[in-house]
């Protein structure tokens, strides 16, 4: 394998590839069998007649084809759950602490765990969140989702993904994105790793138009890196692990699934370093909506209404002039998961802490806790820049139905609605009087 990691940058980009050199071949001048041996596989990611602009497929020419592998057997899927969601959803706002790192041998695959979802999989619309907690490489096995594109966000640990299609590493303060298919294993870079996953079931993540923003600004396409073909030529017992329509199958293979010695296309796995994101802030009052954070969106067909959103609220300074600065209390019609890569939330004194995680749902009441607030009322209003903090956002237009072990959990934060009960009245009436 070659094992040089290298990158391409654009997002949607038609690239071209080769670990080896002729594993492409040239327009008309391809011969009937490959020079160097090699099968063509098409990797389509979206319907064939889909418009040219949101067109994803990609051409790979690989060493075997994907079809070399014994029947599926289902499987246990552990803590992973997936749509379609059907259980009973609280209005309460929710709260957990970081998913422990567990004591047993766990890798990618077993240390994920659903904390909520909706819509389904067979109806390509909706998201399910997970996180995963991992102590292990994975060895001897890979994984592809059938089901979705899986949105991954590191909090602890870096970690190298090997694909199909080449090699990434991605540390925490990056974010991934691997395509519904595309198959991958998973490497440790340090002891133990943890972080956050939306698995999209709905159009894929891509840029969201910038409006009257104008050109410039949130995340820019050339920021966005794909790796180049980088090949596996191993035989061996190995197993390849598949998530069908919310359930995990297993299949015997004798060799690496990762074998394509080049590829063309746009249909691509990719990263993207959150420190490059370009943030529009408010220098005047109020403050403009959470949209102006947004890195990548999943479109729905109700334009303006997004199937899963993400966004980011990463250092940045806070400059308004005459107004409370921290998120003001609000509820919406969308739903709200979060959680904190590193550091502090500027709505928060305590409790949401780097791996935790929250969810507001649609219309719960939620904001800066009593202590937040009361800090932000009485500061002097001179610039701040807010450092050392990284924390981020699935917005999704389908209320987030909460796992079993997301509800019985005991790392799930049951006084988390005590954060909000000291705030108290403050009306002072037409006179000045406290009534």
């Amino acid at each position: 394998m070659n094992t040089v990691i290298q990158y391409q940058s654009g997002f949607g980009n038609e690239f071209a590839t080769e670990a080896v050199a002729g594993a492409l071949p040239k327009g008309q001048n391809a011969p009937q069998r490959h020079p160097l041996g090699l099968y063509t596989e098409q990797l389509s990611g979206t319907a064939f007649t889909t418009p040219r602009a949101l067109n994803r497929r990609t051409w790979t020419y690989r060493i075997r084809p994907s079809v070399t592998h014994r029947p599926y057997e289902e499987m246990a899927l552990g803590h992973m759950r997936s749509g379609p969601f059907d259980e009973v959803t609280t209005p309460n706002q929710l709260r957990w602490d970081p998913l422990p790192i567990p004591d047993e041998h766990t890798d990618f695959i077993d240390g994920m765990v659903t904390y909520g979802g909706n819509g389904d999989p067979a109806m390509q619309t909706g998201v399910a969140i997970h996180l995963y907690a991992m102590n292990a490489s994975m060895q001897g096995r890979y994984f592809a989702n059938a089901d979705g594109e899986m949105l991954i966000v590191p909090q602890l640990g870096a970690l190298r993904f090997h694909t199909e299609l080449g090699v990434l590493d991605v540390a925490p303060g990056e974010l991934c994105v691997l395509p519904r298919g595309i198959k991958f294993r998973v490497e440790l870079h340090d002891p133990e790793a943890r972080g956050y996953i939306c698995e999209n079931y709905g159009l894929a993540f891509r840029l969201p138009e910038l409006g009257p923003i104008g050109a410039n600004g949130l995340a820019n396409a050339r920021d966005f890196l794909a790796p180049v073909a980088a090949y596996e030529d191993i035989d061996g017992e190995f197993v390849a692990v598949n998530k069908f329509m919310g359930r995990l199958w297993r299949a015997a293979i004798d060799h690496s699934p990762l074998d394509v010695v080049g590829w063309h296309g746009n249909y691509v796995p990719y990263k993207y370093d959150l420190t490059r994101f370009n943030c529009i802030n408010t220098v005047s009052f109020d403050h403009p909506d959470p949209s102006i954070y947004e890195v990548l969106t999943s479109p729905s067909e109700i334009a303006g209404t997004a199937n899963c959103d993400f966004a980011i609220f990463p250092p940045r300074w806070m400059v308004a002039e005459h107004s409370f600065r921290p998120p003001w209390f609000h509820r919406n019609v969308m739903n709200e998961f979060m959680g904190l890569v590193f550091g502090a939330y500027d709505a928060k004194a305590e409790g949401f802490v780097p791996g935790g995680a929250s969810l507001h749902n649609c219309m719960a009441g939620h904001g800066p806790d009593a202590e937040t607030f009361e800090r932000a009322t009485d500061v002097e209003l001179k610039p701040q820049y807010l450092a050392n903090t990284l924390a981020f956002m699935f917005e999704t237009r389908y209320v987030v139905r909460p796992t079993p072990f997301a509800m019985q959990s005991r790392i799930l934060q049951h006084e988390y609605f005590e954060c909000w009960q000291g705030l108290k009245k403050r009306f002072t009436g037409r006179n000045g009087d406290a009534r």
